[in-house]
């Protein structure tokens, strides 16, 4: 098992599962627009015993403008 760790964006900071430990774009919902996230860096905790390898991904764009709630 792999795990993205996403850095930048609205996303910052969550932590998800990976289908594959070769991916290097992730495209994720976000509200009513998407995201893309990239690979950066090698793969941390590969170990059989330090628990599951995870990789960073950083924001690169969105489909649209990401407008915070003001309200």
């Amino acid at each position: 098992m792999a795990l993205a760790r996403l850095h930048g964006g609205p996303l910052d900071g969550q932590i998800i599962p990976l289908d594959g430990a070769d991916q290097d774009s992730l495209i994720l919902p976000y509200s009513e627009t998407q995201l893309t996230y990239r690979r950066e860096g090698e793969p941390a905790k590969t170990g059989d015993h330090d628990g599951p390898t995870e990789i960073a991904f950083w924001f690169a764009e969105s489909g649209d403008d990401i407008v915070p709630d003001v309200d």
